[in-house]
Parts: C-alpha cells; sequence; structure tokens
C-alpha cells in the first residue's frame, strides 16, 4: 500500500504543478454535465429495476443491455484509440514495486474507461436491491462482473498496445479491429439476419456460458449457482489472460520491437520525392516548413492510425443507414452519405491537424520563436500542410465510395467537397487560437489518443455547434427554397465569412502566442506523471 500511495501522490503533485489555476472549473462543468446525464440514466435504470411489474422485461432486455455495457467498456474505447488512464511503467521501472501491485493498479485505473457502465449498474443493483421480486444475488453478481470487465480490459489493452507499438503490424492490426467492428454493423444492416444472429448473444435464452447471461441470472434468480460458477470462470480466466498479458507488457521494449537495420531505414525514392514536394512547389522557408510537417507527420504512428480511422471507420460505423433507408433519417443518409463520413473524418483528425498544431513539436516548438521566421507563416505551414492531409482523406473516402458503387453522382462530389471545405475554414479559426491557448504536448510515438485538458472539452460544447450553424443554415437554405442552388450559394456565401474569420482568428492567435509564449513553450514541455492519460 505504501507504493500505492507514493504513485498516487506523485500523479496528484504532478496535475497540481500542471494545472495551478487554469481547467479546473470547466473540467467541473464538463464533468457535471456529463456524468450528470449518465446518473439520470442509472436513476431511470433504478427506477424500473425496482418495479415488480417490469420483471418479465427485465428477464428479457437485462442480458442484451449488459452485453452492450460489456462492448462499451471493452470495444468502444479500443475503437476509440483511447483507453482512459494507465500507468507509465517505463517511468516506474527502476522503483521496488511489486508487480502485483501494479497489476492491481492497472486494473482499478480501467474504471476511467467505463465509470459510464459503473453508474448504470449501479443503478441497476440498487434497484434490484429493492425489488422483491428479484434475487439478493444482484449485488455480488455486479460485483464480480464489474471485476470481470476490468481485469479483461487490462490484457485486451496490454495486448492491442504492443501489437501497436510494432510498426510492421500497426496498420494491420487496425484494419483487423475494423473489420472486426464492421461485422456487428452488417448484421444489424442486413434484413434476415438481425434476429438469429443477435438472439445468440443477447436473448434471454442465449448460450448460458456467456458471462453477461450468467450476470442476468443471478440478477432474476435464474440457475443461481451454475451462473455463478460461469461468472467465476469467465473473471478467473481473464485474470490469468490479463496477468500473462501484463507480465509481458512489463518486458516489452518498444524502442527494440522498433529497431531496423540500415537498409530497413532508407527511404524508397518515391518517399523522399513526397517529402521534397512542398519545397519545390513553395519558396523556402514556407515551402521547408511543409516539409518538415511532411517528414513528421507520415513517420508519426498516431497520426497514421487516425488517418487511416478517417476512411475506414468513418465509413463503417455510418454504412447501415445506407441499408435501412426507409424514414426520413435513413433516406437523409442514403442522400449524404458522402457528405457524412467527410465531415465525420475530419472531426475524427480535429486532435492531429486543429486543436493542438503544436502538440507533436513539444519543446522543440521554442525553435518557432527564435527562428528568422514570423511565427504567422509558422502557423500557415501547419494549415496547409493540414489541409492538404484533409484533402487526401476526403479523396480515399471518395474513392471507398465509388468502390462500394454507393449512389454518387457530380452533385453529390461538389455538395460534399463544399460542405467539407466550409467545415474546414471555420475548424482551422477555431483551431489555431486553441493550439495557441491550450498547447500541450503530445506524444507521438503513442498510437493511443490522450484525452483532451477539461477547459478544451468544455469549449468544444461551444465550437462544434458555431462550425456547423453555417452548413445547417444552407441546408434550411435547400429545403426553404426547394433548389440545390440556394445551398451553393449559402455555402459560397459560409466560404467568405469564414475566410475573413480564419483572417482575423490568425492574427490573434499570432498576437497570443507572442505574448504568452513562455506559457506555452513551459506547457509543451511538461510530462506526465506516472499515470497517463
Amino acid at each position: 500500500m505504501t507504493q500505492i500511495r507514493a504513485i498516487v501522490w506523485a500523479q496528484w503533485r504532478t496535475l497540481y504543478h500542471f494545472y495551478p489555476h487554469r481547467g479546473v472549473a470547466w473540467s467541473a462543468v464538463v464533468g457535471l454535465i456529463w456524468y450528470g446525464l449518465w446518473t439520470a440514466a442509472a436513476f431511470a435504470f433504478l427506477r424500473v429495476f425496482s418495479n415488480p411489474n417490469d420483471v418479465p422485461i427485465i428477464r428479457v432486455a437485462l442480458p442484451g443491455g449488459l452485453l452492450l455495457m460489456f462492448l462499451y467498456w471493452q470495444v468502444v474505447p479500443l475503437m476509440l484509440v483511447t483507453t482512459g488512464s494507465s500507468l507509465d511503467l517505463r517511468k516506474l521501472r527502476a522503483y521496488p514495486i511489486p508487480d502485483n501491485q501494479l497489476f492491481s493498479i492497472e486494473v482499478l485505473l480501467r474504471v476511467t474507461a467505463g465509470i459510464e457502465m459503473v453508474l448504470l449498474l449501479i443503478g441497476i443493483t440498487i434497484g434490484a436491491m429493492l425489488n422483491p421480486a428479484l434475487t439478493k444475488w444482484s449485488l455480488l453478481a455486479s460485483v464480480v462482473y464489474v471485476a470481470f470487465n476490468l481485469i479483461i480490459a487490462v490484457g485486451l489493452r496490454d495486448m492491442l498496445g504492443r501489437l501497436l507499438a510494432r510498426k510492421r503490424i500497426r496498420e494491420l492490426v487496425f484494419f483487423f479491429l475494423v473489420l472486426a467492428a464492421a461485422l456487428p454493423q452488417l448484421l444489424l444492416a442486413r434484413q434476415g439476419m438481425v434476429s438469429p444472429q443477435l438472439r445468440l448473444l443477447m436473448a434471454r435464452d442465449a448460450w448460458r456460458g456467456w458471462p453477461w447471461t450468467a450476470t442476468a441470472n443471478l440478477v432474476t434468480g435464474t440457475r443461481v449457482l451454475s451462473s455463478l460458477a460461469v461468472l467465476s470462470a469467465w473473471t478467473l480466466g481473464a485474470l490469468v489472460f490479463s496477468r500473462w498479458q501484463f507480465s509481458r507488457t512489463l518486458a516489452f521494449d518498444a524502442d527494440a520491437a522498433n529497431a531496423r537495420d540500415s537498409k530497413a531505414g532508407r527511404s524508397s525514392w518515391w518517399i523522399e520525392w513526397f517529402y521534397r514536394l512542398p519545397s519545390t512547389v513553395l519558396r523556402d522557408p514556407l515551402g521547408a516548413l511543409i516539409e518538415k510537417e511532411f517528414r513528421f507527420l507520415v513517420r508519426s504512428p498516431r497520426f497514421r492510425l487516425v488517418f487511416l480511422m478517417g476512411f475506414t471507420f468513418g465509413l463503417v460505423i455510418w454504412l447501415p443507414m445506407v441499408f435501412v433507408p426507409r424514414g426520413p433519417l435513413g433516406g437523409f443518409f442514403v442522400r449524404n452519405y458522402l457528405t457524412v463520413v467527410c465531415v465525420y473524418s475530419l472531426m475524427l483528425m480535429s486532435e492531429v491537424c486543429f486543436w493542438n498544431a503544436f502538440g507533436f513539436d513539444r519543446s522543440a516548438a521554442q525553435f518557432y520563436f527564435l527562428a528568422p521566421v514570423s511565427f504567422k507563416r509558422v502557423m500557415a505551414g501547419k494549415n496547409l500542410t493540414a489541409l492538404f492531409f484533409l484533402l487526401l482523406e476526403i479523396a480515399m473516402v471518395s474513392t471507398v465510395c465509388v468502390l462500394l458503387r454507393m449512389p454518387l453522382d457530380a452533385r453529390r462530389f461538389a455538395e460534399a467537397y463544399s460542405v467539407a471545405g466550409v467545415v474546414i475554414i471555420f475548424l482551422f479559426s477555431a483551431g489555431n487560437l486553441l493550439s495557441v491557448r491550450q498547447a500541450r504536448g503530445v506524444n507521438p510515438a503513442n498510437s493511443f489518443r490522450t484525452g483532451a485538458a477539461g477547459r478544451l472539452q468544455a469549449m468544444l460544447f461551444a465550437i462544434y455547434p458555431v462550425t456547423f450553424a453555417p452548413i445547417m443554415l444552407a441546408y434550411l437554405a435547400r429545403y426553404a427554397f426547394g433548389s440545390q442552388t440556394a445551398l451553393f450559394v449559402v455555402l459560397g456565401i459560409d466560404a467568405i465569412g469564414g475566410l475573413i474569420v480564419y483572417r482575423v482568428a490568425l492574427d490573434s492567435a499570432v498576437r497570443n502566442a507572442e505574448r504568452t509564449r513562455e506559457a506555452m513553450i513551459t506547457a509543451l514541455s511538461a510530462g506526465d506523471g506516472p499515470i497517463t492519460d
């Protein structure tokens, strides 16, 4: 326990000195709104599970609900490349801390990836305990089910983390995850396959060997002893698996895994040509700045993974809407599928292209203030680099849509690119300001995405509605006038207004950077504590 208290104390001191006077109020506001909504949902579950008249519905829906909780806790964080807080084992190897204690802390930290599910389970458990028609095994069932999710999350995270740390198989692993995510999407979308496929996992008469089915049986008092044995066996198996993966992670050397000989390190001629392209098209120093960004981003595992997510995961997640065209919402996605996926891809890439443009530079950003180049040109170079990759991302999305034979024509292409262009302008305007005022260092070698600061999260609540307001105005104009021309006219006006806003925001960001350069460099240079986000 002494080592655990020391780790927690070191983490607290790190956060206290890193955020001395900012971010606390915004974090509190965001946390209150977000977790307040989940607490309200938990209270709603409490009301349902405490009502004896709802027991038939509970028996039918509880196994599927627990499965969805499992997927939210395990699969969703991995697909979003963010898994909550975890130990930075490289900073703790030098200290005499037993591996079992490190593993215990890692298990507890998995709560940060599923606090919402813990709240829901608390509501379900309290409601079941108050319901005379349900068993008193509910508390034990919920505790063991939470322990199972926490333990298995450690093993999955460690296994995926080691795979994503290897250069040669990182992208292959990611594509496998995307295909795994596409399978249930397609099962949900295709008619005739929903009922028999999902019945094997979610219905009340599903296989009793699933952990969520066993937990539901314990809550409802069905086959108590056998269900308890099944859930305990799953938890024990998860413990063995996760402890094995954690031990392998302790002995894993990411630098050695990525080491390669000099021949393998030589760039191909076409890669070198790609790197040199900005310098041949644009004059220095702008060309040199963009070339530097090209070289760095292409080699960054975090950037490559987010870029791949844009034209793969973005296509997969909205695909069921195309297969289910009934209703006004389904019809909208069929007509505007390319536009929706393009905008969604821009949002996926926002962390690496908009909100924290100097994050990958970290302490090296001080060079921008020492070099005989205006800071405005530096920011323009970063914006042009991001614009190139964003357009390339949209082109990749369009190519995949064409290969999938989506219903596309020249009008839909023009609409998608016009909407994406307006969104990019406004996101650049806000991103330049946030990149200076909310600068923070990001490890480009870490494939998992770190959580944004509380203030930034709160600002995004306001930025995204403002950003998409001009787009909504254009679609309202098309609806009001019944003409596609009205949409393009309003989008053109939006683009002109966006360019004016971009110019003003860029000048403001440059002035702010010159005035607060010391604070900006300090924030970019600051390191994490023993627990990383």
